[in-house]
């Protein structure tokens, strides 16, 4: 594995990790707007959940790749619903929700480049 690939999986990780935990533990104030908006407390907790299984399998898959590719698509599947939930809610056009609205398409792009990196490698 090239040391971009490692890099990658655990940058991704990390973000992700940071993101799932408060969702899984229904804390923070992204679980207060994604419940304000009407998910139930049981979706955000799945969604955090599938985050930080996310980070756990980019961790491992630093040692076997196929795993890593998985969690890798896992996690950009979950990121691009990150977005289209965004877009829906119309949140990167108010200047009041756009700050926390970015970050899902950052983590998209991130987790399509690191599975890209992971299977090219």
């Amino acid at each position: 594995m090239t040391i971009a690939a490692v890099v990658l999986a655990i940058v991704l990780a990390l973000f992700s990790a940071f993101a799932g935990v408060p969702k899984a533990g229904l804390k923070g104030p992204a679980t207060e707007m994604l419940t304000g908006r009407g998910l139930s407390a049981n979706l955000v907790r799945f969604i955090g959940a599938a985050e930080v299984a996310g980070a756990i399998g980019l961790l491992i898959g630093i040692a076997w790749h196929p795993l890593g590719i998985a969690a890798g698509i896992g996690l950009a599947i979950v990121f691009a619903g990150a977005v289209i939930f965004h877009v829906r809610h119309g949140d990167f056009s108010d200047p009041e929700t756009r700050g926390g609205s970015v970050p899902s398409i950052v983590a998209l792009v991130l987790a399509v480049v690191t599975v890209i990196v992971l299977a090219a490698a």
